[in-house]
């Protein structure tokens, strides 16, 4: 198994529950993802969920709607570092483009494994929550935060699927939202911190770790696509959700070339 990232950064995964490999991609792949997000977001349907005023904030399935956003679940460096830090081979779980419009929704407190156990049936956290930064993530434009740490607590029960949730009938719907008062323990015990990164930076991290973002105030772009990976052996049961949002396709991601994105540029 190719080795992508050197042991110190494995090892900050294992303590913290996520890593930031700033540069992953190039300013020629990221203007790739980029042109396929712009593609994508037009589309319509139920996998697109909307802010009050219309505009697209979570688009579910991406890499079943668009062969650019395939490519980038089957990227070469993307499935080397999944597999190093899981020690297996991986499938896409979910995947999803994440646009935090000015002034829309906030994303409250949860972990991706506590829907994925509870809704999916996915018994393991044997998993990674891989983001890709599309534009510069700063302390500005309602970066993703999170609890390190917080993924030795497991499942965390004070959770739940809260009604009066701003998106509650769009993205919240099946996310377990961790109350305020656990928040407030886990903060306490573990610190909080902020991840942000210039454009084609990636995350990696852990499915249980707690995290969560506020809402954009600026006039600043911030996009991230999200692939959600699982182990083979770690398959969803329940198939209670559509495909876009929970695989049916559990066969191992084997891996293209390493030019896969930049090959399919725009002339």
């Amino acid at each position: 198994m190719k080795q992508l990232v050197d042991q110190s950064l494995v090892d900050e995964y294992q303590s913290k529950g996520y890593i930031t490999v700033k540069g992953l991609f190039s300013a020629k792949e990221v203007e790739v993802l980029n042109q396929a997000t712009s593609d994508v977001v037009q589309m319509d349907g139920p996998q697109v969920m909307r802010e009050r005023n219309g505009l697209p904030h979570v688009i579910y399935g991406m890499h079943l709607m668009d062969k650019r956003l395939a490519a980038l679940t089957r990227h070469p460096k993307i499935v080397a570092i999944a597999e190093q830090l899981l020690g297996d081979k991986i499938y896409v779980h979910q995947s999803r483009v994440n646009a935090k419009q000015t002034g829309g929704a906030i994303v409250n407190w949860h972990q991706d494994f506590g829907t994925y156990h509870r809704v999916d049936g996915v018994p393991r956290p044997d998993g990674i929550m891989i983001a890709i930064f599309l534009n510069d993530v700063s302390d500005y434009n309602a970066p993703l935060m999170a609890v390190p740490g917080s993924h030795v607590e497991g499942v965390v029960s004070q959770a739940s699927t809260l009604t009066e949730a701003e998106d509650r009938d769009r993205a919240s719907k099946y996310r377990y939202d961790i109350t305020m008062e656990k928040m407030s323990e886990l903060i306490d015990q573990y610190g909080l911190e902020h991840i942000i990164g210039p454009a084609g930076s990636v995350v990696f991290m852990n499915m249980q770790v707690v995290h969560g973002s506020t809402v954009n105030i600026t006039p600043l772009r911030r996009v991230i696509l999200y692939l959600n990976v699982c182990t083979v052996d770690n398959q969803g049961t329940s198939f209670a959700r559509p495909e876009y949002l929970a695989a049916r396709d559990f066969s191992a991601i084997e891996p293209l070339p390493e030019d896969c994105l930049s090959s399919l540029a725009a002339a």
